[in-house]
């Protein structure tokens, strides 16, 4: 059950973070669900584990570390198509 609601929050991030930069996350849920887990683990790595905490993600590390990651993405994506 924990499991579910990691990626059901991780879903949420990536979601929330794709929000906040105006960008399109690749992949629809699923992208969203990876970009919400690799940048809760990301935010995690370099921000600490801070803040409230959900299903063992701390959000506000994940939120900021999601954020980074699909601003990356967002514009090596631009920059490929452009290329």
């Amino acid at each position: 059950m924990g499991f579910i609601i990691f990626l059901i929050i991780g879903g949420i991030i990536g979601w929330l973070a794709g929000l906040i930069l105006g960008k399109d996350i690749p992949g629809g849920i699923i992208g969203n669900i990876i970009a919400g887990i690799i940048g809760a683990w990301l935010g995690g790595a370099i921000f600490g584990d801070w803040g409230p905490d959900i299903a063992g993600m701390a959000i506000i590390p994940a939120l900021i570390g999601a954020i980074i990651l699909v601003a990356v993405v967002s514009f090596i994506l631009k920059k490929m198509r452009h290329a």
